[in-house]
């Protein structure tokens, strides 16, 4: 048995654009053992966000494997996909993604409307999660009453409101400004070194490349590593 929460063997990935086939990543292996916190860099177009949607379960590989926590995700349905993304895999996109019609509350509790928690458990777990991300007083404003970093520890707390197996985090500081993105960068720190969350973060920035345990860069659909170091070369 591995002691990976994720495993990748020889993964590859190409995609059609008109008659063209285009290579995205070539022979892809990666571990990442739980509870680590890894950072995926490079130039766009490398390769590193698209890894990360197969790893989420949004996409599937051309050719190799990928397990996470023991599931063979590759072999399932997109049903079966779409219910093991629900209970194990935690979303953090650059942009929020938050319905401007609900509240902070509602948007948090939105994934615990696919489970069958009651509405006094998904009231607890709610309240719990915006009080992790430090909104416990914001959780009935809308995202347009809410700064930007506001809007992002809202989609964290959603992001973390199931308990899930892996938190993947796609540019999370990329549309921030240098002080709120330390603050989601000191909070992903937090849900890592205290919550024991395995965290995978693709990101341009190095300074929150620093943040994570391994950074791991991208060239051309090639996976090469970095060190803690070299991470600010990039």
């Amino acid at each position: 048995m591995s002691a990976a929460l994720v495993e990748i063997q020889e993964v590859s990935k190409s995609y059609r654009r008109g008659s063209q086939t285009i290579p995205v990543l070539q022979g892809i292996t990666l571990l990442v053992p739980p509870g680590e916190f890894l950072a995926l860099m490079g130039p766009s177009g490398s390769g590193k966000t698209t890894l990360l949607n197969l790893i989420a379960g949004i996409d599937k590989p051309d050719s190799g494997g990928i397990v996470v926590s023991g599931t063979d995700i590759v072999s399932l349905s997109e049903s079966q996909l779409a219910a093991w993304r629900a209970r194990h895999i935690g979303f953090v996109f650059q942009f929020y993604n938050l319905m401007p019609v609900l509240t902070a509350y509602e948007n948090v509790e939105l994934p615990l409307l696919l489970t069958s928690l009651s509405r006094q458990e998904r009231k607890k777990h709610v309240e719990t999660a915006l009080d992790i991300v430090g909104l416990a007083d914001r959780m009935q404003h809308y995202p347009n009453q809410l700064s930007g970093g506001q809007e992002q520890r809202v989609a964290i707390a959603r992001a973390v409101v199931t308990d899930p197996t892996l938190i993947v985090a796609d540019e999370p500081t990329g549309d921030l400004d240098k002080e709120s993105a330390g603050e989601i960068l000191t909070l992903l720190e937090r849900l890592n070194s205290e919550f024991e969350k395995t965290i995978i973060m693709v990101t341009h920035d190095p300074r929150a490349a620093d943040q994570a345990h391994v950074t791991r860069h991208f060239d051309k659909g090639v996976l090469e590593e970095l060190n803690r170091d070299a991470s600010s070369a990039d």
